[in-house]
C-alpha cells in the first residue's frame, strides 16, 4: 500500500478506537478523524487524500439533505398527534406477554417502515411501559422487542432509517443505479418477518424477567386536573376504556362532573358525554399525556383567554412561596391569569387531592402550580420572589390535533410520489417538509429543533473519510484481500462484506459503518465484474441491524434502563438475530438482484 492507504487506515483505526470507548461524542470524533485527513492533504499536497472540497461534499449529499428533511415531517406528524390514530386501535388492552409482543411490535414495525426509528421508539416507550403496569408483564419482556421492531422496519423501505438514505445517496455519487422506495423491501420485509417470528418464539427463553433497577415514573407530587370533553370531539360517545384514560401510568380518574352530577367512582363501560368535567389525580408526566388526548381540553376557560396560541404554549410547574401576593385568594378571585399571563391548570398539594374546581382553590404557601404560559413566562418569572421554583414540562407543548389528518395526508402523498416514480426522495422528501410547514403542522422553531444536527454532522463527517478511504487505494487493498480469501466466489465476498459491516456497527455509528464499506464493497464488486447492488443491499441492511450490543443502534440504548437490561441479554437475544439478518439477506439479495 501507499503511504497514503497507510495513513488513512491509521486515522480509520484510532478513530473506531475513539468510537468504541464512547467518551467523546462520535460527531467530535469523526470530524477530528476528517479534519486530520484534510491537513495531511493541504500539507503534504497529496491528491490521494481528501481536500477541502472533497471533505465538504458530504454536505450536499442526497441522502443526508433527505435525511434532514424527514426530521421536519416527522416533527409534523409528532406536533398534530398524527401518530396515535394510527397506533392506539392497534394496540388495545393485551393480557398476555405474547399478545402484548404482537400488538406492540406490529405497529412499530410499520410506522418504522416510514418514519425515523427514533421518534418511534420514543413515543411507545410510555404505552409499553403503561402495558407492563396494567397486564403485570416485566418490562424487559416488552422493551427490547419494541426496539428491535424499529430496526425490522426500518430496513423494509428507503425511508425507513437514514442509513438507507445514505447508502442509497451514495449509490448516485459511484454512477450506480439507486434504490426505489419498495426495492429494500424484497430482502427487509423476509428479515422483519422472521425477527418478528424470532422474538416471540424464542423471547420467552432468551428475554430476562426482571423489573428495572429504578421505577423513574415515582413522583410525589400528584395533581388535580379537570379536562372538559370536547363537543364534537373524538371522545364522545366512547367508554372510559376505549378513549384510553385509564391507560395512562400514575393516573387517576376521580369522578365526572356531568351537568353539576357528580359520578364517583366511575367504571371502565361508562360513556362520555360531550361537556362530561372530568376530574384526575396523576404525576405531572401522565398530565402531559393527558392534554396530548384528542377530544379532552381544560376545564378552565382561563386558557383561551391568553394572548398566545396554544400551540406557542408550553406547559410550567411554579412552587408558590411565602411572597406570593396571591396566597389566601382563589384562583379565580386572585385573577391569576391576569397577573401572570397564564393559566393554572392543575395544583398539587402534600400528594393528596384538593377537592373543588381549579378556579375555587385557595393558594397556600408550598403549592406547585402546572401552568400554561408562553415560554417567555420562564424567564420573567425564573427570578421571581413570587415563586420559589419555576421550571418548562419536557414535551409539553399541546397538539395540533384539528390537523392530524392534514398531516397523515401529507405523508401518503409523499410516499405515493415516490413510489409511483413522479418525484425523486429528496424532491419529495421536501416537499413534504415545505407542506408541514406551510399547513401548520410543526413552526419553524420546531422543525429547527427537531433536526438532530449531531447525526448530520456524523453522516457528513464519515462521508468525507470514506471518500479518502477510496481516493487513497485503501478500499481497493481491502477488497483484493477480501476476494483473495473468497477465492474470488461473489456470494463469499458478499458474506465478509456483510459480516465486517455488522461487525463495525456494533461498535460503532451505523451511518459510519455504512459509509466506510460502501467503497470497500464498491472495489471488490468491480473486481468480480458483477452487480453491485446486492452489496448495497447487505450493507443497508447489515448497518442497521446491530442487534448485540445495547451501542449497536441508538434505539438498543433507550431502552437499556427502562427495560432493566444487562450488557448479556443484549448478546443472548441479539447474536442469533443478527446471524438471521445475515443469513436471510446473503441468501435473498443475490436471487432478486443477480451477480
Amino acid at each position: 500500500m501507499n503511504w497514503e492507504a497507510w495513513f488513512t487506515l491509521t486515522v480509520v483505526v484510532v478513530v473506531f478506537i475513539g468510537l468504541v470507548r464512547g467518551r467523546i461524542g462520535s460527531d467530535l470524533i469523526l470530524l477530528g478523524g476528517l479534519i486530520t485527513l484534510m491537513v495531511a492533504a493541504y500539507v503534504t499536497g497529496s491528491n490521494a487524500l481528501p481536500g477541502p472540497n472533497e471533505a465538504i461534499a458530504g454536505l450536499g449529499n442526497s441522502g443526508l439533505v433527505t435525511v434532514a428533511a424527514l426530521f421536519v415531517v416527522v416533527a409534523g406528524l409528532v406536533q398534530t398527534g398524527a401518530m396515535a390514530i394510527i397506533v392506539n386501535p392497534l394496540i388495545g388492552h393485551p393480557k398476555s406477554v405474547k399478545s402484548a409482543q404482537i400488538r406492540i411490535m406490529t405497529p412499530v414495525v410499520l410506522l418504522s417502515s416510514f418514519l425515523n426509528n427514533t421518534p418511534v421508539v420514543a413515543m411507545f416507550m410510555p404505552i409499553v411501559d403503561d402495558v407492563c403496569k396494567k397486564a403485570r408483564i416485566s418490562p424487559s419482556k416488552l422493551f427490547l422487542p419494541m426496539a428491535y421492531a424499529a430496526t425490522f422496519g426500518g430496513v423494509c423501505t428507503l425511508i425507513g432509517t437514514s442509513t438507507n438514505l445514505i447508502v442509497n445517496g451514495m449509490l448516485r455519487d459511484s454512477g450506480e443505479p439507486m434504490m426505489k422506495m419498495f426495492d429494500l423491501t424484497w430482502v427487509g420485509l423476509p428479515c422483519a418477518i422472521g425477527g418478528i417470528v424470532f422474538m416471540i418464539v424464542m423471547g420467552r427463553y432468551l428475554l430476562p424477567d426482571r423489573k428495572p433497577p429504578i421505577d423513574t415514573t415515582e413522583d410525589p407530587r400528584n395533581y388535580t386536573v379537570e379536562m372538559t370533553v370536547l363537543a364534537g370531539g373524538a371522545l364522545v360517545g366512547q367508554t372510559i376504556e376505549r378513549a384510553g384514560l385509564r391507560q395512562l401510568p400514575q393516573l387517576y380518574l376521580v369522578e365526572i362532573d356531568r351537568g353539576g352530577e357528580i359520578l364517583h367512582a366511575v367504571g371502565p363501560r361508562e360513556s362520555l358525554k360531550a361537556g362530561d368535567n372530568l376530574v384526575f389525580v396523576g404525576v405531572v408526566e401522565s398530565i402531559v399525556d393527558l392534554q396530548k388526548i384528542r377530544g379532552l381540553a381544560p376545564a378552565t376557560n382561563q386558557i383561551f383567554k391568553l394572548d398566545s396560541a396554544r400551540s406557542d404554549r408550553c406547559l410550567v410547574e411554579a412552587v408558590v412561596s411565602r411572597r406570593c401576593p396571591l396566597i389566601g385568594k382563589n384562583i379565580r378571585d386572585g385573577k391569576f391569569r391576569s397577573v401572570y399571563d397564564a393559566a393554572v391548570i392543575a395544583v398539587a398539594r402534600g400528594g393528596k387531592r384538593i377537592q373543588g374546581k381549579i378556579g375555587d382553590i385557595e393558594l397556600r404557601m408550598g403549592d406547585t402550580l402546572l401552568l400554561e404560559a408562553h415560554p417567555e413566562f420562564i424567564r420573567r418569572q425564573r427570578n421571581s420572589v413570587d415563586f420559589f421554583l419555576v421550571s418548562g414540562v419536557e414535551n409539553s407543548i399541546p397538539l395540533r390535533h384539528e390537523r392530524s389528518w392534514t398531516a397523515v395526508g401529507i405523508l401518503v402523498s409523499m410516499i405515493v410520489l415516490v413510489t409511483l416514480g413522479i418525484l425523486d426522495m429528496l424532491t419529495a422528501s421536501m416537499l413534504a417538509a415545505a407542506a408541514m410547514l406551510v399547513s401548520g403542522c410543526c413552526s419553524g422553531g420546531e422543525a429547527r429543533r427537531s433536526i438532530d444536527w449531531s447525526l448530520l454532522l456524523v453522516i457528513a463527517a464519515s462521508l468525507g473519510i470514506g471518500k479518502s478511504i477510496e481516493q487513497s487505494g485503501l478500499a481497493l487493498e481491502i477488497s483484493s484481500s477480501i476476494i483473495q480469501l473468497a477465492a474470488g466466489n461473489p456470494w463469499l465476498v458478499l458474506v465478509a462484506v456483510y459480516f465486517l459491516t455488522l461487525c463495525f456497527t456494533e461498535a460503532i455509528t451505523n451511518n459510519a459503518a455504512a459509509v466506510m464499506m460502501f467503497p470497500i464493497a464498491h472495489q471488490s464488486a468491480q473486481a468480480l465484474d458483477v452487480s453491485f447492488m446486492p452489496f448495497a443491499i447487505s450493507i443497508a441492511i447489515a448497518a442497521s441491524a446491530g442487534f448485540a450490543t445495547p451501542i449497536g443502534y441508538q434505539t438498543n440504548l433507550m431502552v437499556y434502563g427502562p427495560g432493566g437490561y444487562r450488557f448479556t441479554d443484549y448478546l443472548k437475544i441479539g447474536i442469533p438475530l443478527d446471524l438471521l439478518f445475515m443469513v436471510i439477506t446473503v441468501l435473498l439479495a443475490p436471487l432478486v438482484w443477480p451477480f
